[in-house]
């Protein structure tokens, strides 16, 4: 049977497979069983995970598809986290409070899109870092709404009279909004605005001259990524409990920039990927702490020199990421034993600049 694409609407399809879709089937079924079996500690676990890829989905959109770098992107979590625990303690039902925490993170999107439009690569890091201190300092000094550092609760949602509390709850809330989530990025791939994404992405000189709005496709895209991650927040919020300004650091959105970078820049497996691994990198450690020698396990910091040195490891030697390597991986078993070294080495990597060239 031919594997490769011989239409444009092999591009255009949801499920590009025929196989995907009861594949993709059984796993949902098997994820939906998860609490049934596992213990309250690995569904917690695996909450996480979800609410991490939601957020690793927003960010990928932005940087992986449109090629626009944010290091503030743990903001938009933290907005989107006390809108809803906002939201439901003055008497918003979850149904509502859910979407306008996406919606207001969405708008604080457009707020810092409209005016980094002339930016691009680190003056855009630095100035969605810079929006990332302001929004922390806001949630410290607004004690009245926030509660400043002494936290604020998170009531527990109702649906239809039902109080959702516990892990299972959480875990199936998370697990909803990532499908959900995961579809809608899917269709915007699909459509114009994910061509235009892309055409960003590759060059942003070439994307201008073939009619492309900049300045509008790249606000559009900020607000979508800061909506899902706002999503994101509020779930984060329901999952710790409790929240806190200092929650939503620069450690938390170099988290979600390393979830993009290790998962595989433009693919939405890669946002998955990369999340499982970030969420779980901390219990490794916490396993292996005692472990390490000479005294390195009692270094303060160990966490976050771990994961820039993985993200510096990871760009040098496999810049494709766990999904690139895992594509890599297929190929070779499906041309063995008739593969050529060549086709697997890694593949060079060029700037924006170079490419002008």
């Amino acid at each position: 049977m031919n594997r490769l694409k011989t239409s444009y609407e092999q591009d255009l399809r949801l499920a590009r497979r025929r196989w995907d879709v009861p594949c993709y089937g059984l796993l949902l079924v098997a994820l939906l069983l998860v609490p049934q079996f596992a213990s309250t500690f690995y569904v917690g676990e695996i909450s996480f995970v979800f609410i991490y890829s939601i957020a690793g989905v927003g960010l990928m959109l932005l940087t992986g598809y449109t090629g626009l770098v944010s290091l503030g992107h743990a903001a938009f979590l933290g907005i989107g986290a006390y809108a809803n625990a906002i939201l439901l303690a003055n008497g918003v039902p979850f149904a509502l409070s859910l979407p306008l925490s996406g919606l207001i993170a969405a708008f604080a999107g457009v707020v810092i899109g409209i005016p980094t439009l002339r930016m691009s690569g680190l003056y855009l890091a630095i100035a969605t870092l810079a929006f990332g201190s302001i929004v922390i300092l806001v949630g410290e000094k607004w004690h009245s709404l926030t509660g400043g550092f002494d936290g604020f609760p998170v009531p527990h949602p109702s649906v239809l009279g039902y109080v959702l509390e516990g892990p299972s709850a959480v875990y199936y809330m998370a697990l909803g909004v990532l499908v959900a989530v995961l579809l809608v990025a899917m269709n915007i791939l699909r459509a114009p605005l994910g061509r235009a994404m892309v055409a960003i992405r590759d060059s942003e000189i070439s994307a201008q001259s073939m009619g492309i709005n900049l300045a509008f496709y790249k606000t559009v895209v900020f607000a979508i990524s800061a909506g899902i991650t706002g999503l994101a927040g509020a779930l984060f919020g329901h999952y710790v409990r409790h929240l806190a300004p200092d929650s939503f650091g620069i450690l938390l959105s170099i988290q979600l920039v390393t979830i993009v970078f290790i998962g595989g820049l433009g693919s939405l497996h890669g946002a998955v990927f990369g999340a499982a691994f970030v969420a779980m990198l901390p219990q490794a450690i916490a396993l292996v702490r005692d472990d390490l020698p000479f005294g390195m396990g009692r270094l303060p910091g160990l966490e976050p020199s771990l994961f820039g040195l993985i993200l510096v490891l990871v760009i040098m030697f496999e810049p494709s990421g766990i999904h690139g390597r895992w594509l890599k991986t297929k190929r070779w078993f499906k041309s063995f034993p008739l593969h050529k070294r060549a086709a697997f080495r890694r593949q060079k990597t060029y700037a924006k600049s170079d490419r002008l060239r």
